[in-house]
């Protein structure tokens, strides 16, 4: 019993030396092993590897990826003009010598943000002290953010290198501050009333304008229509008088009869007229007597 128990112990002390000296190391990450801490080997390649047992040898990791780190100072900035102005930007770095880094910057990822967002700041208030609002606003962004990467990159890569590598550093908000945006908006809003009024009052103008020569062009029409229209009456009255005269001249009594009843047509023009006259002595029924009727027209050849 007492050989089981103690192969078992045996087995177990086996198992956890074992376990304290194999590591793994991801594809994402740096193995760095410290020997009584120093560092003895960093260790770039993924999959198992083999170190000595606490506290003779230790591991960590760093992340080899790329990182980003963004801008959280919200502290606002002068520019050459005296205008304050908040920056919002991000960087792009990535770990590239371990070593170095753990020596002159850290020993995780955390370190190096806090010191890489000083550096960066301090880059971008040295250039927007240099440059005005609308050169920071206009195609001179991307010179300025060209200037602060190329600034940076000479400060991670100075005397004490940083064992990193500067990939992107850009500009995603540039705006004044609270205070002054507001009164900003209220300029942009007064002129953008006064150019609306003098739209429309623009606008109001060449309305009665287009209205104007609309009503003389429809005056024009209407007065052109109206002396066509009459002269065109004129000619068809004209016409129908030579007719009724040519028509006329050839029966007398035809056209005394056409006349009389016309006249006994306007004569009893509604219901209920009544006219009071003499039958036998009156010239007005004489039409009527049998004697005076007009012969029938003879038939034209």
């Amino acid at each position: 019993m007492n050989k089981v128990g103690f192969i078992v112990s045996s087995l177990l002390v086996a198992l956890a030396l074992a376990s304290s000296m194999l590591f793994v190391v991801d594809q994402r990450q740096f193995g760095v092993v410290y020997a009584l801490g120093q560092i003895k080997e960093v260790i770039t390649e993924p999959g198992l590897h083999v170190k000595m047992p606490p506290p003779f040898q230790n591991v960590s990791y760093i992340d080899k990826r790329l990182l980003t780190l963004d801008s959280v100072d919200t502290e606002p900035m002068l520019t050459a003009e005296k205008q304050r102005v908040v920056i919002d930007w991000y960087v792009r770095w990535r770990i590239t010598d371990p070593s170095e880094y753990i020596r002159n910057v850290g020993l995780d990822e955390a370190a190096g943000a806090n010191q890489l967002n000083r550096v960066v700041r301090n880059a971008f208030q040295e250039e927007i002290n240099r440059r005005t609002v609308r050169e920071l606003l206009s195609a001179k962004r991307e010179e300025i953010m060209s200037d602060v990467k190329r600034e940076v990159i000479e400060a991670v890569k100075g005397a004490k290198p940083w064992g990193i590598d500067i990939i992107d550093v850009r500009i995603t908000r540039a705006d004044y501050v609270e205070a002054i945006t507001e009164s900003v908006y209220r300029r942009m809003e007064a002129e953008r009333k006064r150019v609306a009024n003098e739209l429309r009052s623009t606008g109001g103008a060449e309305g009665e304008k287009i209205r104007a020569d609309a009503d003389r062009q429809r005056e024009v029409t209407v007065a052109n229509a109206y002396r066509d229209a009459q002269k065109i009456k004129g000619e068809g009255d004209a016409q129908a008088a030579a007719i009724y005269a040519e028509a006329f001249g050839r029966d007398p009594q035809f056209a005394q009869f056409h006349r009389s009843l016309e006249a006994y047509k306007a004569s009893f023009g509604r219901r209920g007229d009544v006219m009071i006259v003499d039958p036998q002595g009156s010239e007005f029924f004489r039409t009527f007597r049998g004697g005076n009727a007009p012969a029938p027209a003879a038939p034209r050849k």
